[in-house]
């Protein structure tokens, strides 16, 4: 019981929770925020971990996900537990923390042993990849294979003019006599010797710095499929410690929840602080009040996070652990579900026969989603039933207003969404950031794939992403917030959102984002100008909308 915290603030007067925070998306609850804070405290004045979290330093280290659950023992007593994602400083186990749920770094834990056959065998493949000799062979035969490439092409080019000599002689020689029928003949055989001996030649020259490196390339394709395979198993044993418990006292254990939805559980998984807070929690009989997890430091170069943030459970790792973990527990409702539009109208800007312009409202998606069925799509289809296959030539995020295109039938459709393919519509966005940016205008270059453990929500990935580019100039500064004009080059999942929102970018979240930074009445992100050519007299349409902020 030494990792119960009793609050050091008075908690008297303060109403628990009558539901458990629904861990995917919430606001957390006055307690959890009091455990944070205290959590907080305790970073900023402990001696014992030396890890900086990036902050106020030049340090390469960053943050951290810190979780806190407040707790009730069995005497009734309100008090939290702490916890961290992962590791700190290659230790799972750090006084003031709950245990992990299986402590891989123990002193007897297989992981050391299988771990350092690991290590030995990505070491030896660094070897040998950065080896000099085998560096300079590859590089010869690769220049080898470019000269011999060269030599035949430029010959085969050469033999291929003389064939259409023969062809076009034989062509213009109304009688071609036997005597000049064999030249030919002889000619055409000679040139088919030639090329194949060329071939031969230069096949043979190289071969034996080839069958060498062949010999190297194989070792080193051996050694990796090795590495694989050991890795493979190592996570296999791994996942295989890993064992759940819930308010019920039912046990599963990762390798079976994962099976039952047929995914394979990503690597760290079981290593949030959620379960481990949840575990350590229903091991010493106490009861789960409210949770809550937050970033602490300087964010990555991928995903973002924001020091001091709150931030849900992962759906990728956690959500299918915590689905059982919190089975039968009463949770909060989850706020997605709510259809936040349902009373908000739908503006027409502009119709005719062929589109329709419109102002969709904040907060009303554009089309259903796997919950709320209300939509930009679903009303307009009842309006246009014969376009039920075409409305809907591009998307705004569902908490974006502002200026989309509608067709109304299939030509229509396929000519605007042609523009914005070949980027030759023209759209701006005005967003308001949570934070002053210094610097007038710029663009931001930033490749954005979606983030496989926690989608929808898109992180920067130079060697995945797709190519991501936005231009942005400042139209005022207020109340130490920043209206910026965006003019999106590209137009991928959330862009503007992470370009605003990442450490690489303007580092400072649009308001509202509840995804990239804190959450408000909404998102202050405006679809406010457009402009196209009309599918039918092909004249240029140009809308601009006002701002609501």
């Amino acid at each position: 019981m030494n990792h119960f915290i009793a609050f050091k603030q008075s908690i008297k007067g303060i109403d628990l929770p009558n539901k458990f925070t629904y861990p995917f998306y919430y606001e957390p609850h006055h307690l959890a925020v009091m455990a944070s804070e205290e959590l907080q405290d305790y970073l900023v004045t402990q001696k014992i971990m030396k890890h900086s979290f990036g902050i106020n330093t030049d340090s390469d280290e960053i943050g951290k996900m810190f979780g806190v659950l407040v707790v009730q023992n069995t005497k009734n007593e309100i008090g939290y537990l702490a916890a961290f994602s992962g590791n700190l400083e290659n230790q799972h186990m750090l006084n003031h923390f709950v245990p992990p749920i299986y402590n891989i770094l123990e002193k007897n834990s297989f992981f050391k042993k299988d771990n350092t056959e690991l290590i030995a065998l990505s070491e030896e493949i660094n070897r040998l990849e950065n080896d000099k000799s085998y560096l300079e062979l590859k590089e010869t035969v690769f220049k080898n294979k470019q000269l011999a490439d060269k030599t035949i092409l430029a010959e085969k080019n050469k033999l291929t003019k003389r064939k259409q000599l023969r062809n076009q002689f034989k062509k213009d020689t109304i009688l071609l006599s036997k005597e000049e029928h064999d030249v030919l003949k002889k000619e055409s055989a000679h040139d088919k010797f030639y090329f194949k001996e060329l071939v031969c030649y230069y096949e043979n020259e190289f071969i034996n710095q080839q069958e060498e490196l062949n010999v190297i390339q194989a070792n080193l394709r051996n050694l990796k499929a090795q590495r694989v395979k050991k890795s493979n198993t190592l996570h296999q044993k791994i996942f295989d410690q890993y064992h759940f418990l819930n308010n019920k006292n039912e046990t599963k254990s990762l390798v079976s929840i994962f099976a039952a939805l047929n995914i394979q559980a990503p690597a760290g998984t079981g290593d949030c602080a959620a379960p481990k807070l949840l575990q350590y929690a229903f091991l010493n009989n106490l009861k789960p009040i409210a949770m809550a997890e937050f970033w602490w430091g300087k964010s990555g170069n991928s995903a973002i996070r924001k020091h001091k943030n709150y931030y849900p459970s992962c759906k990728g790792k956690c959500q299918p652990i915590l689905s059982h973990m919190l089975s039968g527990i009463q949770l909060d409702d989850n706020p997605l579900l709510e259809n936040l539009a349902k009373d908000k109208k739908i503006e027409v800007l502009f119709e005719d026969d062929e589109m329709l312009v419109i102002n969709k409202p904040a907060e009303l998606l554009s089309v259903d989603g796997k919950e709320i069925k209300d939509s930009v799509y679903s009303r307009l289809a009842k309006k246009y039933p014969k376009a039920i296959k075409h409305l809907i030539v591009h998307r705004l995020d569902m908490s974006t207003s502002g200026i989309m295109l509608i067709a109304k039938n299939k030509n229509t459709h396929k000519f605007l969404q042609a523009q914005f393919i070949n980027r030759t519509i023209k759209k701006k966005y005005i967003a308001l950031l949570d934070g002053l940016i210094t610097e007038n205008k710029g663009e931001i270059d930033l490749p954005l794939r979606v983030d496989l453990e926690d989608s929808p929500k898109q992180l920067v990935c130079f060697e995945h992403g797709r190519p991501s580019k936005t231009n942005w100039n400042v139209l005022e500064r207020k109340d130490n917030k920043t209206k910026i004009e965006f003019t999106p080059i590209t137009g991928r999942r959330h862009q503007l959102r992470v370009h605003a929102a990442h450490i690489l970018g303007l580092n400072t979240a649009i308001v509202g984002d509840d995804f990239y930074g804190k959450k408000a009445d909404r998102l202050y992100l405006h679809a406010g100008y457009i402009k196209f050519i009309h599918p039918l007299s092909k004249e240029i349409m140009e809308f601009s909308l006002e701002v609501e902020f």
